[in-house]
């Protein structure tokens, strides 16, 4: 089987598990996993695909956030209209902060975009529209396209895993296009893509925006989930969660970042009652996926499919090789 029908038979079963779920399990608790799974998706495609280490994409995440709760509440527009905002509000903070980090690279890169991410935080504690330490509380969820109630908790999660869906797919594109192989050209070996005539920094920076953007689609999503943005959506704890998740999951692959999610997320539904220890619990959990799967989770499964696909294969062509007859030796 080739890992592009692998691929397709795993998001055949994402799709139906997904569409059957909240008829068994809380839907808010499903939607919280799907906006911290496209979350870890965007990262990925910056982090695994494009090789570069982000420890600001909070920013983006709550920044669409703040700015999609202040537009519906504030300006009184529908959902998907207020996400739209906050997402292109994400895009443009990306741009901006992109043009400036990009311009360096490794672990300069990684405290450039923590920089502005701290920046970014001072802001949303300061600014008058976020509300301060309280945020912006009781985001209503209105009515999407004017007809449908999001006040239903079954009408909304669809909402969401539609967007899901949308951002997932989109970035598997991008992934799967010409350019996402230059990507991973650039991330393998950056001096020989430039010698080849790529200019490195301009794959590098929109990247960067396209990650933010969808960054900025999960937080604005989940601010109309949750009817709240708070400072925990821009602190530089969500920037940490994000790598966790696509860490433990396994970065550079399609799904890894979706079950890293559903880790995380899931450890600190259930785990709550622990209280601080919750983070204790979840870097024990670090270590030891760090120490047995060093792909991640999804990334080790897939080696070893790959390995078994391997052994199949020669053992085929040695079972299908002609035997040599070998004449006795006369004295």
């Amino acid at each position: 089987m080739t890992a592009q029908n692998r691929t397709l038979i795993a998001f055949i079963a994402f799709i139906v598990i997904a569409l059957v779920a909240p008829f068994f399990l809380y839907p808010v608790y499903l939607m919280k996993i799907l906006c911290f799974a496209l979350f870890a998706c965007a990262f990925n495609l910056l982090l695994g695909y494009g090789g570069l280490l982000s420890f600001g994409h909070a920013m983006f995440f709550g920044g669409a956030s703040y700015f999609t709760g202040h537009i519906a509440k504030v300006w009184g527009w529908s959902p998907e209209l207020a996400i739209l905002a906050g997402t292109a509000c994400a895009a443009l903070l990306g741009l901006v902060a992109g043009f400036i980090a990009i311009r360096r690279a490794g672990i300069y890169f990684a405290m450039v975009t923590l920089a502005l991410a701290q920046m970014f935080f001072f802001f949303a504690l300061q600014a008058p529209f976020t509300g301060g330490e309280d945020g912006i509380q009781s985001i209503p969820r209105g009515h999407l396209f004017g007809i449908i109630n999001l006040r239903n908790d079954m009408a909304l999660y669809f909402f969401v895993l539609a967007i899901f869906t949308f951002g997932f797919l989109f970035i598997y594109r991008v992934i799967h296009s010409p350019f996402g192989q230059v990507l991973k050209a650039i991330r393998e070996n950056e001096p020989r893509a430039i010698s080849l005539g790529y200019k490195t920094d301009n794959y590098k920076l929109i990247t960067f925006v396209i990650s933010a953007t969808f960054a900025g689609l999960a937080g604005g999503t989940k601010a109309i989930v949750f009817q709240i943005s708070s400072l925990t959506d821009v602190m530089w704890q969500m920037s940490g969660e994000v790598v966790l998740m696509t860490l433990v999951g396994g970065m550079g692959t399609i799904f890894g970042p979706i079950v890293g999610a559903l880790v995380i997320v899931t450890m600190q539904n259930y785990l709550a009652a622990f209280g601080e220890w919750v983070l204790i619990i979840q870097g024990v959990v670090f270590v030891i996926v760090v120490l047995a799967f060093r792909k991640g989770i999804v990334g080790e499964f897939t080696a070893w499919l790959e390995r078994r696909e391997r052994r199949k294969q020669s053992a085929e062509k040695e079972a299908a090789a002609p035997r040599v007859a070998t004449k006795p030796e006369h004295a």
